[in-house]
Order: structure tokens, then sequence, then C-alpha cells
């Protein structure tokens, strides 16, 4: 028997190799074809969800066309006295949506405290905004009746006054740029009305406990002025901004009789709703409170599920012109 020679070995070692290399090469094929499937597969993936997200969008759109053609036609009806006769008010209404389903509520989006009315536009000077004093009180009375500490709840509403005005005069217990600019990571006072409660959050004084204890109560109306607080249409449980318009004078208890003695069809006028909280005790309206019969605000809120997309949209209807106009949305939870 004859031993191999070199050459023998050299020719199956080349062969070895040889077919290493070829499986090397499949491994690597098979990783870069499924490497491209998996994209492909995402990019399919991304493009339905899109087509889906948009798709989604339109429901909410035309949604909100049918809101506000309620809106429109609740005022038409009752141009004077707005109340919560009907059952409108976050009552959901259906839109139909093929494979999937989408639901709108609508309520009234100014029985709040308006951040943005704690300053007032400064005569002959468009966007230019002055502390309004007569409204600071009413802030801090309202985070007294939330039992936010009264030291504290001066603090946030002298902050807040402070950081809407346009100008660097501190208030007393208020903070400026020079409170702000010193800090670890610095920032500056925005100098306008501020576009979603979410703002409050960089005041001083402000915490995560009483940013969540204030968020129901509080909104962001565009406008510079107090938002008025419809008696007609307020729920028993949101008697503290009923409370919060009297100085000391009407407690929360006092103001849900009120509002649990309402008339069916709600009161005629604000003289009737001074009559019903002089029976409990309460003197007249804290200076620039407003209290009022009607509604002009009101909050949209929209949810859209589509197969496994869901959207949600929070939208602010102005009712003070008719039609109805949509002047804000916001796509997702509220902050």
């Amino acid at each position: 028997m004859r031993a191999p020679d070199c050459g023998d070995i050299s020719r199956g070692q080349e062969r070895g190799a040889a077919l290493l290399t070829v499986l090397m090469l499949v491994a690597i094929i098979a990783v870069m074809a499924g490497a491209a499937l998996e994209k492909l597969r995402l990019s399919t993936r991304l493009a339905g969800n899109a087509a889906t997200g948009e798709q989604a969008r339109a429901y909410a759109f035309a949604a909100e066309t049918m809101a506000l053609t309620r809106v429109s036609n609740l005022l038409g009806q009752s141009p004077k006295r707005v109340t919560l006769a009907g059952n409108w008010s976050n009552t959901p209404f259906g839109l139909p949506v093929p494979g999937g389903f989408a639901t709108a509520r609508v309520r009234d989006g100014g029985n709040c405290f308006n951040l943005n009315g704690l300053v007032m536009q400064a005569q002959g000077a468009p966007g230019t905004y002055i502390t309004n004093p007569e409204i600071r009180p009413q802030f801090v009375r309202l985070m007294r009746l939330l039992d936010v500490p009264v030291q504290v709840a001066e603090q946030i509403a002298s902050g807040t006054a402070d950081w809407i005005d346009s100008d660097q005069d501190q208030q007393a217990m208020g903070a400026e740029d020079g409170a702000y600019l010193g800090r670890e990571t610095p920032y500056r006072t925005a100098g306008t009305l501020m576009s979603d409660p979410s703002e409050l959050r960089p005041v001083a004084g402000m915490t995560p406990a009483i940013y969540t204890t204030l968020r129901p109560w509080i909104c962001t109306l565009p406008i510079a002025e107090p938002s008025p607080i419809n008696v007609n249409t307020l729920l028993p449980e949101q008697a503290p901004l009923f409370a919060m318009l009297y100085p000391d004078t009407l407690q929360v208890g006092s103001a849900q009789q009120i509002l649990l003695r309402r008339p069916p069809q709600g009161y005629a006028d604000v003289g009737a709703i001074t009559k019903a909280a002089a029976l409990q005790g309460a003197a007249n309206l804290a200076p620039g409170a407003v209290a009022t019969v009607k509604s002009t605000w009101f909050t949209l809120d929209i949810d859209v599920t589509l197969g496994s997309t869901q959207m949600q949209e929070r939208a602010l209807i102005d009712a003070n012109r008719l039609p109805a106009q949509l002047v804000s949305r916001q796509w997702g939870e509220p902050s």
C-alpha cells in the first residue's frame, strides 16, 4: 500500500478550504437575505401603519366637522343660555368607520381657571401683556380650596403671572428670568400666553404633586381674559370653580348645594345665580370674577380605533361667533 504523497495532502486541504469558503459564503448570503427580508417586512409594516394612521386621522377630522355642527346647532337653538338639558355634555356619539370605530365627546371647555387670564393685553400694544391683579387672588383661592398651602399658592400664582407677562418686573413672591437663569439648567420665562397647561410645570413653586392636583381645574384658552364659569353646566364635583369666584364667602359645600338645587332648565341669568349664592351667605362676586349662564368655549375629545391602531385627539372649539370654529388640536394623551 502506497503512502499518500505531499501532493495528495495538499489537494485535499485545498478542497477542504474551498468547501469551507463556500459554506461561509452560503451562511453570509443567508444572513444578508434574512436581514433584507426583515427590513422588507418592517418597511411593509411601517407603510401599512402610516396608511392606517392617516386614515384614522381623516376619520378624526370628520368627527371634528360633526362636533362643530352640533355645537353650532346647540347655540343656535339657545343663544342666551346653555344648560345640560339634552344630555349633550360628554356623551359619546359615534362615527361609522369600516374596520373600526370612532367616538367623539363634547363638553364645556370654559369651566376651568384660564391661566392666561392672569394677564391682560396692554392698551395700544398688541402682543404685550401686563399682570391682571384682580385675577391672581382667584387662582390663589382655587388652590387653597384644593388644599395647596397658602404661601405656596401665592408663590405659584405670582410666578405664573410673571411667567406670562411681557416685562421683567418681578412681583412679590413672583419670579422673572433672574430666578431661573441661576438654576442648574437655566431657562427664561415665556413672556407670552401659554398654549398648554403643561407650561405651568417649570414655574417657581410648582411640584409634580401640585401640578397633578391642579391639572383637572386649569386650562389655557387663547385669550388674556378670565374664563367665564357657566354655572348651568358645572357638575356638583366642580364646585371649587364656583366657590373660587367669591372672596372666602362661599365654601365648596355650599357651592355644591347651589348646583344640586339648580332648576332643571338652569338659571335664567347671572342675577339668579347671585341670589342663590346670597341665600348660602355668599357676598358679591370677587373683583374680576365672571359667572355666566352661557358657554362659548367647548372641549372636544375624539378616539379612533382601526385594527391595532389607536389615535386620540383633544381639540378646543371657539363658539364666540357662529358657526363654531376649531382653534387648536392636540394628538395623544393630555399632558
